[in-house]
């Protein structure tokens, strides 16, 4: 893996920081919503084929 020198980065004028700054920005939005989205699709699958509880089966697991 590499690892960028905060002094590399400082020898970009300011315009190719912004660039470099914003591609980070998207690839660490990207892996800290990674888990989310594997969850979200997960789910998706689980109501296409049909796997949902009903009212009555939630309040049973919540014991009301």
């Amino acid at each position: 893996m590499y690892s960028i020198n905060l002094r590399l980065f400082k020898k970009l004028d300011e315009e190719d920081q912004e660039k470099a700054a914003y591609f980070l920005k998207l690839l660490i939005d990207q892996a800290k919503y990674r888990k989310t989205k594997a969850e979200l699709m997960k789910r998706r699958r689980e109501v296409e084929n049909g796997e949902v509880l009903t009212h009555e089966e939630i309040w049973k697991q919540l014991n009301i």
